[in-house]
This record gives C-alpha cells, sequence and structure tokens, in this order.
C-alpha cells in the first residue's frame, strides 16, 4: 500500500467488516478487504465501497495466503472480524471455532508481527469470554470464564494479544464486544429473525412468528458504532482492550413489542412461543456492559437508541422485501 494511511479488513463482507470498511473509506484511507468468497460474486454488505477498496479472497485459517497478504500491503492497521460468530454453530462445530478464531488468528498476529511490526491490530472479542459472570454490568475488569466454545475461543485470541502486546511491544488490543445488530445482521439472529418477520407479516407474506423465549435480555447496540470504537482504539496512545457496550438490558419481548408497533402491528397475534427453541446448558447470561472506560478514554458514545436500532432494522427489512416483491 502506498499513499495515505491504509488498513487491512479480515473478514470484511460481514456486519462488522463492512462497516468498518466504509468508515475507513470515509476517512481517506486506502482499504484491502479479504473476503472467503471469490470476490467477482454477489456482496452485498459491500456495495457503497465495492469499487472503492481492493478485496483479496483468502480464508483467514490459510497462514500462507494471509501471511504473503500482510507482506505484500504491509497496512498501517489492522482489524480483524473473522469468527464463526453464531453460538448454535460454535457447538456443532467447534473445530471450525477454534480453527477460524483461534488457530487462525495466531498466524495473522505472527504475520503482522514478522512482516508489518509497526502496524497497529484491532481483535474483535466478545462479551460472552465472561460467560455467566456473577457480577453485573461486566468491565475490562471482570474475570474471563467462558462456558462455550465462542466464548473460549475469543478469550484464547484476547489472551495471544495480551502475550503479544508485552513481549514485543506490538499495538494490539482488543474490543469486547457486546451484542450489536444492524440490517445487515444474518437472519438466524434472534434481532434480525424479528424484524424480518414483522415486515413481512405486514407485506402479507408470512402470518406467524415463532420464538423460544421473550424474557431472555441482551445488551443491544448499533454495529456501526461499534466499530467507531474499534477504530478510535487504534487511534489511542497506547494500547488497550475495551469494553463496548450501550449498558442497557432489554428483553427479546421489548424488541417484538417495538418491531410489531413500528408497523401498527398488535405482536400477540403474530407470535408463538416455541419452549423447544429455548437455549439449554452452555447459554450465555444476561451480559450487560461498563463501557466507561472507552467513553473516559476514547471519547466514544453509542448513538442510536435501543428503540431507535429496532426500528432502523424494521423499516430496513421492509424496504428490502418491498423491493423482492413481483
Amino acid at each position: 500500500m502506498k499513499g495515505g494511511r491504509s488498513a487491512l479488513v479480515v473478514g470484511a463482507a460481514g456486519q462488522d467488516g463492512s462497516y468498518m470498511c466504509e468508515l475507513l473509506v470515509a476517512k481517506g484511507y486506502e482499504v484491502v478487504g479479504l473476503v472467503r468468497r471469490d470476490p467477482a460474486a454477489e456482496l452485498p454488505n459491500l456495495t457503497s465501497v465495492r469499487e472503492r477498496i481492493t478485496l483479496v479472497q483468502a480464508d483467514i485459517a490459510d497462514v500462507e495466503r494471509v501471511a504473503a497478504t500482510v507482506a505484500d500491503q504491509r497496512p498501517d492497521e489492522v482489524y480483524n472480524f473473522a469468527s464463526v460468530s453464531f453460538g448454535p454453530d460454535a457447538w456443532s462445530h467447534p473445530l471450525e471455532t477454534a480453527r477460524v478464531g483461534a488457530v487462525a488468528f495466531a498466524g495473522l498476529i505472527q504475520a503482522v508481527r514478522e512482516h508489518a511490526p509497526t502496524a497497529r491490530l484491532f481483535q474483535s472479542s466478545s462479551a460472552w469470554v465472561f460467560g455467566a459472570p456473577a457480577a453485573a454490568p461486566q468491565s475490562e475488569a471482570t474475570p474471563y470464564a467462558p462456558v462455550e466454545p465462542y466464548g473460549a475461543v475469543k478469550a484464547y485470541a484476547d489472551h495471544l494479544i495480551r502475550s503479544y502486546r508485552g513481549r514485543d511491544d506490538l499495538f494490539a488490543c482488543s474490543g469486547i464486544f457486546f451484542n450489536h445488530e444492524s440490517p445487515r445482521r444474518s437472519e438466524r439472529f434472534a434481532t434480525r429473525k424479528i424484524t424480518r418477520a414483522a415486515a413481512a407479516i405486514s407485506l402479507g407474506r408470512e402470518t406467524e412468528l415463532v420464538l423460544g423465549d421473550l424474557d431472555a435480555q441482551r445488551d443491544w447496540g448499533y454495529a456501526p458504532d461499534f466499530v467507531r470504537a474499534a477504530w478510535s482504539m487504534l487511534q489511542a496512545d497506547v494500547p488497550r482492550d475495551y469494553v463496548i457496550a450501550t449498558g442497557e438490558l432489554h428483553s427479546v419481548r421489548e424488541l417484538v413489542e417495538i418491531a410489531f408497533a413500528a408497523l401498527g402491528l398488535d405482536w400477540e397475534r403474530h407470535v408463538r412461543i416455541d419452549p423447544a427453541l429455548r437455549r439449554g446448558a452452555g447459554a450465555v447470561a444476561n451480559l450487560v456492559g461498563d463501557a466507561s472506560a472507552a467513553r473516559r478514554d476514547l471519547g466514544w458514545e453509542p448513538t442510536v437508541t435501543f428503540d431507535g436500532l429496532v426500528r432502523l432494522m424494521v423499516a430496513a427489512d421492509v424496504e428490502a422485501l418491498s423491493e423482492a416483491l413481483p
């Protein structure tokens, strides 16, 4: 890379990676995005910046390919968002979860150390590293105690970050992200499943939404706010890990109520509860984050409320489904 500031975004086609690419392009960076799919294929999340970034096809687990990309580009900043992030997948495919989140990340951080030692590295971590903590809210001081494969793999990556940071003075940090959503969230996640179903019901394309637990609670934020925090972390004078969260717990019931009300629908007429869909053993607790350190050190604040988040996701789903109607 030559010219201005440069960045390598790993997992560029996903929710967070695509928003990261947009933010960096807006700030004048030269951006290279690593994607698993053929760059010639349709990558809808990258539509707005497709012509302004360079895409490289590589599986993050292909250590040699990733190392060659780092050596060739020698970026100023590296952002890693590659992971198996859907909880049930981590249980069904623990080896793949470890391959992508632990082994492959070890290859990435070593590649940065060898080929771009002055680069600054961001790793997207997760509140799932905390497992089922006794105290709330959770901060950077909360002990790690993951209770499922995804959290365990993220904990490993976080500890690896700290090891390299301590030994080699590598500017590397983890953003301990609590739940964050957007219209680009996969429909396999409850938030998007709900907003899409509400939109489909309002358009007469569906009649029912089946959920497992209306009382489950999460600390839900807006994905673009979270990638902004990631960028801010790499602009700091000293590398440090930060919790990024809204600090507010909201229930699935609240999410459903807002989504259906936004479309003038009575949710109780359309939502059916199936206890078989409830999360079983190994499910994380109702995690809520304390992002006061990020607020103090980085000046970071969430800009979208929970109500606003749900409504913008509903609006996006209505628009997308309306365009797809014959």
